[in-house]
């Protein structure tokens, strides 16, 4: 029986578009700026590593954006950028600059899924900062009381990797056949899979991810029933 559902959000709740155009636009935008500005709080650390990583120990600000930048043009999941684009896109999230778009069923199928008593968690690899901000400023109204937890590449790590899914499963309290993980991503569901939860892949018209077997794959949320398992 299902009582935890995990949900991935880029190509899974939201359009891949309304992330990489909407979060990454705002953020190369308002980088350099940030930098700046905020020197003696977290842009501090973000500046620190960001030279670690790119092996730049004397790198200023404009060479740390540029670095960043790069690292946002290949989507490299680098702690220092999640942290720096968490802090940027709250400001423009409580600015009403960015809204979380999601695909016209989801937010219905989360209110159903939150009334029937199945706990909801989001696992992305944005941010848990971005995650919150993305649900709590959505375009459809505030989601968040719907979501019991986030976790991302820091709290919970790779996406690909079954350890990841099996601490989760840890954190929260669930057994892992009863947990179900929604997402766009082979690679993922296989990982989730492989940690002993169940997995359902979504593919929407549009999105970049093909789907691929062994995994049940629907195109929308309204045709997942939890109460059924996925295997």
């Amino acid at each position: 029986m299902t009582r935890a559902i995990v949900l991935d959000i880029e190509g899974t709740t939201s359009p891949t578009d309304a992330v990489r155009t909407d979060l990454y636009g705002y953020t190369r935008a308002h980088l350099s700026t940030w930098l700046a500005e905020n020197t003696d709080g977290t842009a501090d650390s973000v500046l620190a590593g960001t030279r670690e990583l790119a092996g730049e120990p004397h790198a200023g600000p404009d060479r740390v954006a540029e670095i960043l930048c790069g690292w946002l043009a290949s989507d490299v999941k680098a702690e220092p950028l999640k942290t720096a684009q968490g802090a940027i896109c709250a400001q423009g999230f409580r600015a009403g600059a960015l809204h979380g778009r999601f695909f016209d069923d989801v937010a219905p199928a989360l209110k159903a899924w939150h009334a029937n008593g199945f706990q909801l968690f989001v696992y992305s690899s944005g941010s848990e900062r971005n995650q919150r901000d993305w649900f709590a400023f959505a375009d459809a109204g505030d989601l968040s009381d719907l979501v019991t937890d986030h976790f991302d590449l820091v709290t919970a790590g790779p996406k690909r990797e079954p350890a990841s899914y099996a601490a989760i499963a840890e954190r929260i309290g669930v057994a892992p056949p009863e947990i179900l993980f929604l997402s766009d991503h082979p690679d993922e569901l296989d990982a989730a899979v492989s940690a002993g939860w169940q997995a359902v892949g979504v593919h929407r018209p549009g999105e970049p991810n093909p789907p691929r077997p062994p995994h049940l794959w629907v195109s929308s949320f309204a045709d997942v029933d939890p109460r059924i398992p996925s295997d």
